[in-house]
């Protein structure tokens, strides 16, 4: 008899569009957009967008070694001077570092188990408000992020729809001189990046964290 194979299971999280937030005043930051996307039962929801700071990255990362116990939290980029050089250069390093620090996180079974961690990638709370969920002094953590997967439901999906359009003219690289059929294309009419989904409205709540 044959038996259907389970799917191999993956974690694609992605850090990209930084900001800047405030520009101009004295209390200007970067903020950056998290995309994950994941087959992983240890996931609530399956694809998730929201935006962090670096600030709420030291505070995950700290929350994450108080709970780990001897198990090592993989380490953030430097905290540097944002006004400092080239900023794009700096923002751009700080990005790498940030991805980098998330992608050894949820690969890392003991750091995955922790609610802070899905909360922090998959609703868009303020840091009291994490923790006060995790300390049973909220709604459960579940109904957090499946409340948020619902409200941000068509920003996701513009996410997916740009994943997948990117990873499918990767491929059309290989095709020389022909033109690919499936996307209409040009050979190397291929133009990545250009339909990146628009956050929510700067006025929205969840953007207004200290």
């Amino acid at each position: 008899m044959l038996q259907s194979l389970e799917p191999e299971e993956f974690i694609t999280v992605r850090v990209q569009d930084p900001r800047v937030q405030n520009e101009g005043s004295w209390n200007s930051y970067v903020d950056y957009k998290i995309f994950l996307h994941t087959n992983s039962k240890a996931f609530t929801a399956k694809t998730s967008c929201v935006r962090r700071r670096y600030r709420e990255f030291v505070w995950l990362r700290k929350q994450l070694q108080k709970n780990a116990g001897l198990v090592p939290v993989p380490p953030l980029p430097g905290k540097g001077t944002f006004f400092m050089g080239n900023n794009e250069d700096f923002i751009e390093k700080r990005r790498q570092g940030l991805q980098q620090f998330l992608e050894q996180t949820v690969h890392s079974m003991v750091l995955l188990s922790d609610s802070q961690l899905h909360l922090f990638l998959q609703s868009q709370l303020p840091l009291p408000e994490i923790e006060a969920c995790v300390q049973g002094r909220g709604p459960p953590v579940i109904n957090v992020i499946l409340s948020y997967a619902i409200s941000n439901q068509g920003w996701v999906q513009e996410e997916e729809e740009t994943m997948s359009r990117t990873s499918h003219l990767s491929s059309c690289f290989g095709l020389g001189d022909a033109a690919c059929k499936s996307c209409h294309l040009e050979p190397y009419d291929i133009r990545i990046g250009e339909d990146q989904p628009e956050s929510p409205d700067s006025s929205s709540p969840w953007l207004t964290m200290t």
